[in-house]
């Protein structure tokens, strides 16, 4: 005689489960996984997207040796999400699939993602400055998936259209190439002055390329501070002329201790440069469509998914005179 309830425990489990795929995790500090999970489900007002490359970047270093800092230990304000979270917010990919509403991207377009989540509604959002949202998130970071990921949903309005002319693996580097020029754009310099910039990484180099070309190779008299270490800071203090402005860039994994009496009598001038707005993600992707910027000479070694912890994360941190960027090579 057939045992009904066990045949129907098993029919309700073939028919509610899910596919499975490779995610990269945060489990916490030191401990970054390759695990299985369900592959998620495209709802309304959602994108489901197929990852192909994805960024390392430093703020992703930072969570593996002293997080979680961004990844949130608590439920999120926003996503309600706390770790193990799926990592990678420097990604693009193959639109594989929209909810219903959606009209921004269709199913098999190249597109990359805006990885910032907010909550339009605090004070900061209310004034415009979503970037700064008092509650910010991000995809990769604070929930919604990641972007090492064989699959990332998402809400649609994070999607953006990216023209045949920008590669896959370039795309993977609008992200901090939009933070670089968003730094430059809201920075005091001025033609004629000439610049530093502390930090050799993605957005550092970023912020040499967009300042050449707003200055004709000359530069600012401006220090963006890409390294968010306290020996760098404290050293490029110094080298700020009376009156210039260092621009921090850099997510700090602790807090530093600075020479603010050299700041109050040389009248330097200290400001924050947040993420990047709308506008500056758009200008980036237009800028590269039209060959302004080159990202791929920052690429430096590309892995699979199952090498992004010793491969990547460890190669970065045992080995950073050697790398720029590493990218993940989702799919392969």
């Amino acid at each position: 005689m057939m045992n009904t309830s066990t045949e129907f425990v098993k029919l309700r489990t073939t028919l509610t489960s899910r596919p499975a795929m490779k995610s990269v995790r945060f489990h916490g500090r030191g401990d970054v996984r390759v695990d299985e999970v369900e592959e998620p489900v495209c709802g309304k007002g959602q994108v489901k997207m197929r990852p192909a490359y994805a960024g390392i970047c430093g703020t992703d270093l930072h969570e593996y040796t002293g997080g979680p800092v961004l990844i949130p230990a608590r439920p999120h304000h926003i996503t309600g999400s706390t770790y193990p979270v799926s990592m990678g917010h420097e990604f693009a990919g193959i639109v594989e699939e929209t909810g219903e509403g959606v009209v921004n991207v269709f199913p098999g377009q190249r597109a990359v993602v805006r990885p910032t989540i907010f909550d339009g509604t605090c004070t900061a959002c209310k004034q415009g400055y979503n970037h700064c949202c008092e509650n910010i998130g991000f995809i990769g970071l604070s929930g919604y998936g990641g972007g090492m990921s064989k699959r990332i949903v998402a809400p649609a309005g994070h999607f953006y259209p990216i023209p045949d002319s920008i590669s896959l693996e370039a795309a993977a580097l609008i992200e901090p190439l939009a933070v670089a020029w968003h730094a430059v754009n809201i920075s005091p310099f001025k033609t004629g002055d000439s610049v530093l910039v502390v930090g050799g990484g993605p957005i550092g180099l970023g912020v040499v390329q967009k300042t050449r070309e707003l200055t004709d190779g000359i530069g600012a008299d401006v220090i963006f501070d890409a390294a968010g270490v306290e020996e760098a800071i404290v050293g490029a203090i110094p080298a700020c002329r009376t009156q210039g402005t260092i621009v921090n860039i850099a997510v700090w994994e602790k807090s530093p201790t600075l020479p603010v009496n050299q700041l109050m009598y040389n009248e330097v001038r200290y400001m924050g440069a947040a993420l990047f707005d709308e506008s500056s993600f758009v200008d980036t992707i237009r800028a590269m469509s039209y060959g302004q910027l080159k990202s791929e000479a920052m690429i430096t070694s590309r892995i699979s998914l199952d090498k992004v912890v010793d491969k990547g994360f460890k190669a970065l941190l045992e080995h950073r005179d050697q790398h720029c960027k590493i990218l993940v090579d989702v799919q392969s």
